[in-house]
């Protein structure tokens, strides 16, 4: 697979407090990333010289790591300047990606208990030239999987242990599509594999409850968006027959900002292209990302 953008053959990656060649970048196979996927992580995205929401990203990245009683977490300032660092080391400014994963850290022997670490976190900072894609439009189809429910690990915490997704991930890739929408336990609509989801009839845009799914930064963002710009906009449980027969319906993501979903198990969602609402709500968030980012120092 090519990379995406040249120039992030040669990016230097943040590893606590060194940078490091892409290549050289690495972590120890005693940390707890390796050992379990015991970590939290955020997807922060770079708007003309503004993170996007960085600081509703570092609150949820404290919360995760709190609900998951790690020790020695780095403050926000600590956060802030090594991914400040480590942009301006790329020299990066616009249409970049950063992938910030927090650890529990190194561990002093294999194993799964925390007690095992004894030497704080590891902050990893991976910013890569990575510009949001707009397709026509995505096709879904429903996983089997079902979407962890917050009896079972809770989806508020932005943890590494993806392979609920991931397993839903592969349902979609051999059923030859984008992505994967996942269900809950009681088979309501949940989100997809990696993104929220929105529905929009009659005018009305809406969105599944934030139990099973997680609240997404984005995701908050439109529900924002929609009581700023007079749009109604409710949260309430979502059928698969509503989602089907829906005017429009699009996804939200760090990653991806807003992206069309226009056909789900065969059915042609709409008139199969970005709606007018979704194109709308899609040049708001901009606007919107960029008014509230954090002005890079640099």
């Amino acid at each position: 697979m090519k990379l995406n953008d040249p120039r992030n053959a040669d990016i230097l990656v943040g590893i606590n407090d060194e940078l490091k060649h892409r290549d050289e970048a690495k972590v120890s196979v005693f940390d707890s990333i390796v050992q379990g996927g015991d970590g939290v992580w955020e997807g922060l995205r770079v708007y003309d010289g503004r993170i996007a929401a960085f600081e509703e990203h570092l609150t949820r990245l404290q919360n995760s790591a709190k609900a998951l009683a790690f020790v020695d977490v780095p403050s926000n300032d600590e956060v802030k300047q090594a991914v400040f660092r480590t942009l301006e080391a790329n020299g990066m400014r616009d249409k970049v990606h950063i992938r910030l994963t927090l650890t529990r850290g190194e561990k002093i022997t294999s194993g799964m208990n925390p007690r095992f670490n004894q030497s704080g976190c590891t902050l990893i900072v991976l910013a890569e030239w990575k510009p949001p894609v707009y397709p026509e439009g995505i096709r879904v189809v429903t996983a089997a999987t079902r979407r962890n429910t917050p009896e079972c690990l809770d989806s508020k915490i932005h943890h590494n242990n993806l392979l609920n997704n991931i397993l839903a991930s592969i349902e979609a890739n051999v059923a030859g599509v984008d992505c994967a929408i996942m269900l809950d336990v009681h088979g309501f609509v949940s989100e997809t594999n990696d993104t929220n989801l929105f529905i929009v009839r009659d005018g009305v845009v809406l969105t599944p409850h934030a139990d099973a799914c997680l609240p997404g930064i984005t995701r908050g963002m439109i529900l924002d968006i929609c009581e700023r710009e007079g749009i109604p906009c409710r949260e309430r449980n979502l059928s698969l027959t509503e989602l089907y027969t829906a005017d429009e319906v699009f996804t939200t993501g760090t990653q991806g900002e807003l992206t069309p979903l226009i056909e789900a198990d065969g059915r042609t969602i709409g008139d199969s292209k970005t709606g007018p609402m979704t194109r709308r709500l899609q040049e708001l968030h901009l606007e919107y990302a960029f008014e509230h980012g954090t002005p890079l120092p640099f």
